[in-house]
């Protein structure tokens, strides 16, 4: 279907080549993978030594943070390949597979918390339940702190480089950030004497978990299905395509998202008096143009159409 163009002026892009995404990918998922080893170790040992069920399930929870990141690592690895005869394409759908996977690892991990917490609520004897040490609660807090700052330092490289594998492995940081913060509130409340705190913590944990699980397998998919990207990013297309020399205007224009970038297909006017040659060097300039200013813009096909008018 065709779409009418209401063309605005296009905002600025910095340039991000595919190895430089590959290396800062990396870079934050190693990270990633020893800070979440370092503190399922420590948060393992305080849950045994504290006598603390919610920080031992905490320190579960981090050591799947660290699967989570190497499966990052992979799935970048793969999508930063180039074309090749297998796939003309590019690999990048391979980074939505990665996140797909990482999603399905979030809802687990989260539906798994669910379910402990309501068998402890449906079976448990709240009063023959440990109460945990000083050493759990100052584990819980450190936990917050460096999930959260983990969190905020993943989610800063997703947006810039628009990566979804990425963006999975933050909402996990976050995820494990609002897992310990249950894992305070239980330890609190059990050494002020109400241990069921921390069965219910649990299971509104398991609400922000499930909603961040569902928000990145959706956009996995979409990013895996041909959905057109926003008619903002359409029309900024279309007008910068306007500005270029010999273009009369632009008569249609139909994108696709493949993984992270954006192919084009282009539908330009131009005086109906131009040799094929010159309609040629225009469509090239126009293709050009688009290519070093909309860096997610992978491939793009011109076509150039006689124009019905008559301009000066």
């Amino acid at each position: 279907m065709k779409k009418k163009i209401e063309a605005k002026r296009s905002h600025s892009t910095v340039h991000i080549s595919s190895s430089e995404f590959e290396k800062t990918a990396v870079k934050v998922s190693v990270v990633s993978i020893v800070g979440n080893a370092f503190l399922s170790l420590f948060k393992m040992f305080a849950g045994i030594f504290s006598h603390s069920g919610a920080m031992v399930s905490d320190a579960v929870h981090s050591a799947s943070d660290v699967f989570s990141s190497i499966i990052v690592i992979i799935g970048v690895k793969i999508s930063s390949k180039d074309s090749d005869k297998d796939h003309p394409y590019g690999h990048e759908r391979f980074e939505c597979v990665a996140a797909i996977v990482l999603a399905v690892i979030l809802l687990v991990s989260g539906l798994f918390i669910g379910h402990n917490a309501v068998e402890q609520i449906a079976s448990a004897d709240m009063q023959t339940i440990a109460i945990p040490g000083i050493l759990a609660l100052f584990a819980a807090v450190v936990s917050i702190i460096l999930k959260e700052a983990m969190y905020w330092y993943t989610r800063f490289y997703a947006k810039r480089f628009d990566s979804g594998a990425l963006m999975a492995d933050a909402w996990h940081h976050r995820s494990d950030s609002l897992s310990s913060i249950g894992a305070l509130i239980g330890i609190a409340g059990a050494r002020m004497g109400f241990p069921i705190l921390d069965t219910i913590a649990s299971l509104v944990i398991v609400i922000f978990i499930v909603k961040a699980a569902c928000d990145i397998f959706k956009d996995a998919v979409n990013k895996m299905v041909d959905r057109s990207c926003s008619e903002e990013t359409e029309r900024e297309i279309a007008h910068y395509a306007a500005e270029q020399d010999g273009v009369l205007g632009v008569d249609l224009i139909h994108t696709r998202l493949f993984g992270n970038k954006i192919y084009v297909d282009l539908e330009i006017c131009a005086k109906r008096e131009l040799t094929l040659e010159e309609s040629n060097e225009i469509a090239n300039r126009v293709h050009d143009a688009i290519e070093e200013k909309f860096t997610k813009v992978k491939h793009i096909m011109v076509r150039v159409k006689p124009s019905r008018k008559d301009f000066d």
